[in-house]
């Protein structure tokens, strides 16, 4: 049996040049920017304007381009490995913001002649923003007739939860002995997103304590970054909490438990900002920890979750 697993993800800027149209087609999609079409289209081409410069200098500190591309190319042939031989596996990546986008996606999985989908969202949170964003897409761009599975989210999957203990773990043995504070830091929504009734804080909450309960007893938080705009977001935010870290003089081992894989939010904002804010704040050890990536636990969480779904 041929089986087709589209793995989903928001996709990065593959170059400088394409930072402005991918933050366009950020900002066009409804599921951000929750207005009529006609006014989010010309609102989105002017955000994105006058984000692009800034946008470009976050990417330029990593070499001019997001590598989530080729992590999660490597993890779509690490599920393809762990799932054997038993049938023809064959993993998609299908980005929202940029290539390869959901219509060539499609193109190449009907080359493929599948005789079974499944819907793999690398977003281990469900959320409207991005797991229902990228299903929506699939879904008005697919006319597959053959079954078609979806994972919805899988927030305390065992894989994932093990993965993340034993890299947090890790993090906890480099800050050395001493007090010292886990924050779980994961991507903000803004309040009223979540007000509407979207599961993501609760799906973090359910990641974080699940995390927790594997290290035993540590302090630990769960705080948010990448705050834009005007809008109240949840909270704490992750600057806050470092700076709370600050005032209590104990080290940060800080985990971003809502990526699966490395790009700017993480190898800019964790790796570069809040570290300087942590020294500026007098925080002498601070340790961030690697996304999931292609951990050998989670990628078998990933096919167990595959084969489950069949």
């Amino acid at each position: 049996m041929k089986i087709a697993i589209i793995l989903f993800n928001l996709g990065g800027p593959d170059s400088l040049d394409a930072v402005q149209p991918f933050l366009r087609n950020l900002f066009g999609d409804p599921a951000i920017l929750r207005l009529p079409a006609l006014i989010r289209r010309p609102l989105a081409s002017f955000l994105a304007g006058r984000r692009t410069a800034k946008a470009r200098g976050i990417y330029a500190k990593i070499g001019g381009s997001s590598p989530i591309l080729g992590q999660t190319e490597a993890q779509a042939r690490a599920l393809e490995a762990a799932l054997g031989s038993e049938h023809e596996w064959r993993g998609y990546v299908c980005m929202r913001y940029w290539h390869p986008m959901t219509e060539a996606v499609v193109r190449s999985v009907k080359r493929f002649v599948p005789d079974r989908i499944v819907l793999l969202p690398l977003y281990p949170q469900f959320s409207t923003t991005t797991t229902a964003s990228s299903f929506k897409e699939w879904n008005d761009t697919a006319s597959f007739k053959v079954p078609t599975t979806t994972i919805e989210s899988y927030p305390t999957e065992p894989g994932f939860i093990a993965a993340s203990v034993e890299l947090v773990k890790q993090g906890l043995a480099e800050a050395g002995a001493g007090p010292g504070r886990v924050l779980f830091s994961a991507h903000g929504l803004p309040e009223r997103v979540i007000k509407a009734g979207d599961p993501y804080q609760a799906q973090v909450e359910q990641t974080a304590k699940a995390i927790a309960d594997g290290l035993g007893e540590i302090d630990w938080s769960i705080c948010y970054q990448s705050r834009v705009g005007p809008l109240k977001w949840i909270g704490p935010s992750t600057d806050a909490e470092i700076r709370r870290a600050g005032a209590d003089k104990v080290g940060v081992v800080i985990y971003p438990l809502a990526f699966v894989s490395e790009h700017s939010e993480t190898l800019v904002e964790l790796d570069i900002d809040y570290r300087h804010l942590a020294k500026r704040v007098g925080i002498t050890t601070y340790i961030r920890v690697p996304t999931v990536g292609t951990h050998p636990l989670f990628v078998a969480g990933l096919a167990r979750l595959v084969r489950d779904a069949l």
